[in-house]
């Protein structure tokens, strides 16, 4: 039974949403491939949109990312903090947000989820099966710079 709902999942099965996807990716004419980065992207992008969401990414990614941005020539990666599973006509989503404090998480989760989903599908006609989001810090104003005199404690 589990078999059969992933390949319902998979797309393997011809119903109304499936046969959408297939006239916009798969034709008689071409086949349209789209690469995980692309959608890596444009979830991340969508992502940003939201208001209340502060960063994208774990501490190390993040860290890696302020270290990036230091070097001259170098540009943030719009990817950071998403990865992505895309398939021939679905594509899934994890998000690792940085929210502002004071927001409401659910509902933040809630609109990221729907403008990401909004997003990919409007662009790359891939069924967006699932976002996971993943909040894992809240961003404080004042704290970056409460941190930094720590530093220049011993000299």
């Amino acid at each position: 039974m589990t078999g059969t709902t992933n390949d319902k999942a998979a797309g393997t099965t011809k119903s109304g949403a499936d046969s959408k996807s297939d006239s916009a990716l798969v034709t008689d004419q071409g086949t349209t491939t789209i690469a995980d980065v692309v959608v890596q992207k444009i979830a991340g992008l969508a992502a940003r949109e939201v208001r209340g969401v502060h960063a994208l990414g774990g501490g190390a990614a993040r860290a890696f990312g302020a270290l990036r941005d230091r070097i001259p020539g170098a540009s943030a990666s719009v990817g950071q903090g998403v990865s992505v599973e895309v398939g021939e006509k679905q594509a899934a989503v994890d998000l690792e947000l940085v929210v502002e404090y004071g927001v409401a998480i659910a509902e933040l989760a809630r609109l990221v989820r729907r403008n990401v989903i909004t997003a990919i599908e409007q662009m790359t006609a891939l069924e967006v099966v699932e976002v996971n989001v993943n909040v894992n810090d809240v961003y404080i104003e004042g704290d970056d710079d409460e941190q930094q005199p720590a530093r220049d404690r011993v000299q």
